[in-house]
């Protein structure tokens, strides 16, 4: 069992939890993933974690109630237990000084974003962050990415804050202003993610992307986090979560996506029905 030391409501369907977990606090690296399992009726989420704190024994998960399960994780409070959690999973981030890296966070992919940018950071790059939300009111960690970050630029799809537009704008001004980045990583929806790539190819910028949301069983055995990169077929779990983002088949990807949307609502509509949230 996992405790929950802390809850946060960030918006009405964002939450922060940290959870105690010494061991996964000690071991966890930048782009590295949980799995966890509420109670023994619950099925298995993955999730990113967003940060650690080996001296507290604590791992922290920020999370966007979607589906019936972050829904029921969303409500949980401090002192709450949790089944199991485990981790980490995954291939952590590859770190090295490349120089100068953009990193493009977009809406609850600014969460797993953060970690990347520290440790980018720490690598001794000059780190570029962009972050979007469709509004200010679901923007989230900005403080945070700001102090990570050598330079932090915002925007809103509805112009709410700062700059009215989406991150691909932002990105397209930088570098014809003259940034160069010699890597860029971008981590949000799929279909933003497509559209980073689409630019970044353009540009000739390498560009990493991590594909976490299609992931079930965590470990390779389900095969439902298959996902087409360069041709040969991948699993994210094992062979990522972050891929080459120019060599992914991001057309299939959202197909796989949108394969079980009916169950999903049914589950979450029966949840909500029978817990009366």
């Amino acid at each position: 069992m996992h405790e929950i030391t802390y809850r946060e409501v960030i918006t009405p369907d964002v939450f922060l939890l940290k959870i105690k977990a010494p061991v996964i606090a000690r071991k966890r690296k930048a782009g590295q993933f949980v799995i966890y399992r509420l109670h023994e009726k619950s099925e298995r989420i993955p999730l990113t974690l967003a940060d650690a704190d080996p001296d507290e024994g604590t791992i922290t998960l920020l999370f966007q109630a979607v589906g019936k399960s972050t829904m029921e994780l969303g409500t949980k409070k401090a002192g709450d237990q949790i089944l199991d959690v485990v981790g980490p999973l995954g291939k952590p981030t590859h770190l090295e000084n490349f120089g100068t890296v953009v990193c493009i966070g977009g809406g609850i992919g600014v969460a797993p974003l953060y970690p990347i940018v520290q440790a980018m950071k720490d690598a001794g790059n000059n780190v570029v962050t962009i972050i979007g939300a469709r509004t200010k009111d679901l923007l989230i960690l900005e403080d945070m990415v700001k102090a990570a970050s050598s330079e932090l630029h915002i925007c809103t799809d509805d112009g709410s804050y700062c700059e009215k537009g989406f991150v691909t704008d932002r990105l397209k001004h930088l570098v014809e202003q003259g940034v160069k980045p010699d890597l860029c990583v971008a981590i949000g929806p799929v279909v933003m993610m497509r559209a980073v790539c689409n630019m970044t190819r353009e540009f000739n910028i390498p560009t990493v992307v991590s594909l976490n949301p299609i992931m079930v069983d965590g470990t390779g055995m389900c095969g439902a986090c298959r996902v087409t990169v360069g041709g040969k077929t991948k699993f994210a779990c094992v062979d990522g979560p972050e891929f080459d983002g120019h060599q992914v088949d991001f057309d299939e990807l959202i197909k796989r996506q949108a394969a079980y949307l009916a169950e999903e609502k049914t589950a979450r509509e029966k949840w909500t029905c029978e817990s009366g949230q």
